[in-house]
């Protein structure tokens, strides 16, 4: 899965020196202020009692809602933004960046994800399911966003997040949700996918991966000296697997890597056997008589955009767009396109006043292509 990534390492080592490469690296980090948005700091507890850390962006003069709820007005409609697998409530910034004043939203890390503690149960041998990621979810939206609409927002792992939501508390959908968005995500059969690679010989790859991220999160430590000690290759992997085009600003793909390389790798290990079983497929039907708005990359090799039609199928009122160009990490390699899906969906939701053309402002922007390509019946 590294063979191309180093290619282009290699080339890159003949004509650039490791200390030149480590100081355009901090200077990269310096140069934006990715993942610098802050709201109002929230924790609640999760069903084992580990801490869940999530911000709440209200609107100018909102109550809180322990105010709200003594003064009884109206809650104003919530946006809760998921974030996927090694990531973390940033990965949204840009879209954070275009909605603020705009309209009430709430970030969260997932467990073991971001400032979110790591998971308790997944300490005493319990494993990671996509159902406990779903009631992980419902906690926040208690704690958080406890009255009011509701429009759920989720990329990749978050996009799955919101099934297993839908799965085990259909009275909320029922009663609340006013749209959704499924962003580079699947509702099943990820174990079909080969990240790019010849499909021959893969299923012995995927059979032994498992047992190699176990062995890989026994020794954490050494890992991770590992994954400095290769941080030109670890960051070429990233490119790969996270953009479409080479054409990515340099501090937003050093951004996409810094919130990448904050998982340790025993955590990978533990949340990725979830990813295999997944099948939310059925719970795609609570969502059938609200607006639904599905994000696809077309060269998105981790959720490839088929997994998005399958959603489509599922669901045929839903919208479908294929971003051309993009790859997984689309929010952030085309953050425009995005942003406006986005507040399109809030518009058809009809909870919020058609929001203006959102654009990120001064807090930076991708300097890729922006085309999206309508999918079938959107």
């Amino acid at each position: 899965m590294a063979a191309g990534a180093a290619a282009g390492v290699a080339v890159e080592r003949i004509t650039v020196g490791r200390g030149m490469r480590m100081k355009a690296r901090l200077a990269l980090d310096a140069a934006g202020d990715y993942g610098s948005l802050r709201g109002t700091d929230g924790t609640c507890r999760a069903e084992d009692g580990t801490a869940l850390h999530y911000e709440v962006d209200e609107l100018p003069g909102d109550p809180p809602p322990a105010r709200r709820r003594r003064r009884k007005p109206a809650a104003p409609p919530t946006v809760v933004f998921c974030h996927g697998y090694c990531l973390g409530q940033d990965s949204w910034h840009f879209q954070r960046a275009a909605l603020r004043g705009v309209v009430r939203s709430v970030y969260w890390d997932q467990r073991s994800h971001g400032r979110s503690a790591r998971g308790l149960s997944q300490a005493a041998g319990e494993p990671v399911t996509i159902e406990l990621l779903g009631r992980d979810l419902k906690a926040v939206i208690d704690a958080a966003a406890p009255e009011g609409p509701l429009i759920l927002v989720g990329h990749s792992m978050g996009g799955m997040t919101i099934m297993a939501l839908a799965e085990q508390f259909p009275e909320l959908v029922r009663e609340r949700v006013a749209g959704v968005a499924l962003v580079g995500t699947s509702s099943g059969r990820l174990a079909e996918v080969t990240y790019g690679l010849p499909a021959v010989g893969f299923g012995a790859v995927r059979r032994l991966l498992p047992g190699v991220l176990r062995a890989l999160g026994s020794q954490v430590e050494l890992v991770e000296k590992g994954r400095r000690a290769t941080a030109d290759l670890f960051a070429g992997m990233i490119k790969m697997y996270s953009f479409g085009t080479r054409e990515v600003d340099p501090g937003v793909a050093r951004f996409a890597e810094r919130l990448i390389e904050a998982t340790p790798i025993d955590v990978v290990a533990e949340f990725y056997p979830a990813f295999q079983i997944h099948d939310k497929t059925a719970a795609l039907q609570r969502f059938s008589d609200i607006p639904v708005t599905v994000i696809a990359g077309a060269r998105d090799m981790i959720t490839p955009h088929a997994h998005s039609e399958a959603i489509k199928d599922v669901l045929p009122s839903a919208e479908l767009t294929v971003l051309e160009s993009a790859g997984h990490l689309m929010m952030l390699e085309q953050p425009d396109t995005v942003t406006g899906l986005l507040t399109d969906l809030l518009a058809r939701t009809g909870t919020v006043p058609a929001p203006t053309a959102a654009n990120v402002g001064g807090h930076g922007r991708s300097t890729a292509g922006s085309a999206a390509q309508p999918g079938a019946g959107s």
